[in-house]
């Protein structure tokens, strides 16, 4: 007897904005995801201003066949909503959909990848 395999699904959240061309570098990244891993199954979302937002995200990925989604917060610190409202959020989906495994990725402004690429940007001529 073989072991299922998660089809894991991946949310890159954002805060949000009323302009659309806010989303543009957001959705360069999971386009950039998708170059990299075309099977990769990937939404935007964002916690207000813009939709999808979390649960529509979710609920679209799971749709498509995803049991494991991985949530990547696109926020350089930790606010208000890294901090207090996405892990509300987080166990609303977790209720919602006991069968899925969600994860919480670190926000990115917290790994020292994008650290390291901000400090080399800062000092390019």
């Amino acid at each position: 007897m073989t072991a299922a395999v998660a089809l894991r699904g991946i949310v890159l959240l954002a805060h949000g904005s009323r302009d659309p061309r806010w989303r543009e570098p957001i959705e360069a990244v999971a386009a950039r995801v998708l170059q990299d891993d075309p099977a990769a199954r990937i939404v935007c979302a964002y916690m207000e201003l813009a939709a999808p937002d979390l649960h529509a995200a979710a609920a679209s990925l799971i749709a498509d066949g995803a049991t494991a989604i991985r949530l990547v917060p696109l926020f350089l610190g930790m606010g208000k909503h890294a901090r207090e409202d996405l892990p509300l959020q987080l166990e609303t989906l977790r209720k919602t959909w006991p069968d899925t495994d969600f994860s919480l990725a670190r926000i990115v402004g917290e790994e020292p990848e994008l650290v390291a690429l901000l400090a080399r940007i800062a000092v390019k001529n």
